[in-house]
């Protein structure tokens, strides 16, 4: 019961944070972008409680449960894809003053590849928000009341309205707060984890050898990593919820910072859950690979502690779902309601953004009711948005240089894109369906570069 008093009085915490930014959200500005007044702490704790959803608790956990160390790239995955955002793109996209990451696409490409990108996210990002909704449901489970469907019905009530009161003006204020919670209460998991199972020494004796091999192992092979970097690394490269951080910026040199900063801690963060995940092979053989992260949680600390760190690894994946579901809800208000629409105010734009905020919330839950897995949710987002939207948005970036055109980007967004939703499509059965992800996202490059050369206006003068 104590666990759950915790975990209920910082819902009410959260509710009432919302409740308080209503009104200091304001206008349009402060509720898509914070009023772009973001600090390197807050944007760096925002990215963290953004990044440390489903799939880096429960999700990660449960691959170091399944296949050992190397578990740890789905995060290092991302390590890698937000230093090269750092390096290469965050100025820019701070300092082009947007709101979505349609909206840049159509300032690189024009209207129709714009729309075509707003409908590609919305699709692809209902997976993502799944993928929070069913973590939540089996962490808030272990308290031994309600099935992991009344759990996840629970916490899409609370995330979803969290978000419609408050908007981003009161999302960055938490997620700063939320990341150092779990940023310490993992590694207070991952030590009292390695006391009950005899430290490293006890672990690497308790399990098969092939767990600690890396960068591959026998469960785990280069194919899977290069699959694994493409498909999950390109999304913190480009992605609409790295991009509305980053929007929330004060200036492009706190940005720029701010992913370096993140990058930087998602390396020991990685290893930490998925060594908590492995001592769960060993503490728990019997249960099930997405269960380890919460049972650990659960087994291991006092009732206070665990209650804590459930609360705060609940508030993780809250801020993760808060942070998709609003740049859903903002890409389907913004980039392709007001498209029919223009004439709309800024008060019933963020007045339909709610409204929006509620039916994809809704969506979202069906799909997690229906998948039931973390990593299968998180891979049918990421899967659909790399394949048809990472190459051309990268290009967009250097239009003139690479000379690709809006009917190459056109191309390649809807071809990858459709490729690499077939390969998802729960129970049909296709030849090659597992290696639809690298081939879409190999497509989408050929038609990009192909389409463009055949329709440069060099090479078609008018006459």
């Amino acid at each position: 019961m104590l666990q759950l008093s915790i975990i209920i009085v910082y819902f009410l915490a959260i509710i009432g944070i919302g409740v308080w930014s209503r009104k200091r959200a304001g206008s349009q500005d402060g509720f898509f972008v914070a009023h772009r007044k973001g600090t390197v702490l807050l944007i760096t704790g925002s990215l963290l409680a953004t990044a440390i959803g489903g799939s880096c608790t429960v999700g990660m956990a449960g691959l170091g449960f399944q296949q050992g160390l190397t578990g740890a790239w789905w995060l290092l995955a991302g390590s890698i894809g937000l230093s090269i955002l750092g390096f290469f793109f965050a100025r820019k996209v701070r300092d082009s003053a947007l709101y979505t990451l349609p909206e840049l696409v159509e300032r690189q490409y024009g209207h129709h590849v714009g729309l075509a990108a707003s409908i590609l996210i919305v699709i692809a990002w209902v997976g993502i928000v799944a993928g929070q909704i069913v973590a939540a449901g089996k962490v808030l489970s272990i308290l031994g009341i309600g099935s992991v469907t009344f759990w996840m019905i629970i916490f899409t009530i609370v995330f979803v309205t969290y978000a419609i009161l408050g908007g981003q003006f009161s999302i960055i204020r938490t997620d700063f707060i939320q990341a150092a919670i779990l940023f310490v209460g993992i590694f207070i998991t991952l030590a009292l984890a390695f006391s009950h199972v005899g430290g490293l020494d006890g672990l690497s004796s308790s399990i098969p050898p092939d767990y600690l091999s890396f960068p591959v192992s026998p469960a785990f092979n280069w194919k899977m990593l290069l699959s694994l970097l493409i498909l999950v690394g390109a999304t913190y490269v480009v992605g609409p919820d790295m991009y509305t951080r980053l929007f929330c910026a004060k200036e492009g040199k706190t940005a720029q910072l701010s992913t370096f900063l993140s990058a930087s801690l998602f390396v020991p963060i990685a290893f930490a859950i998925t060594l908590i995940g492995m001592s769960a092979k060993v503490l728990y053989p019997g249960i099930s690979p997405e269960q380890a992260f919460p049972q650990v949680i659960s087994g291991v600390l006092s009732p206070g502690l665990s209650g804590l760190i459930l609360a705060a690894l609940v508030a993780a994946l809250m801020s993760s779902a808060d942070t998709c579901l609003l740049s859903q809800s903002v890409i389907l208000t913004q980039d392709i309601f007001k498209r029919f629409r223009p004439s709309l105010d800024e008060r019933k734009t963020v007045l339909l953004t709610r409204l929006s905020l509620i039916v994809l919330g809704l969506v979202a839950l069906g799909l997690a009711i229906s998948l039931k897995g973390v990593i299968s949710s998180l891979l049918f987002a990421y899967t659909i948005f790399t394949c048809g939207l990472v190459v051309p948005v990268i290009a967009g970036f250097y239009k003139r240089r690479l000379r690709v055109t809006s009917q190459g980007a056109l191309a390649a967004l809807i071809g990858g894109g459709a490729i690499g939703l077939v390969g998802k499509i729960p129970y049909l059965d296709i030849p090659l369906k597992g290696d639809l992800g690298l081939i879409g996202f190999a497509i989408s490059a050929l038609l990009l570069f192909g389409v463009s050369f055949i329709t440069r206006s060099d090479l078609n003068p008018k006459f």
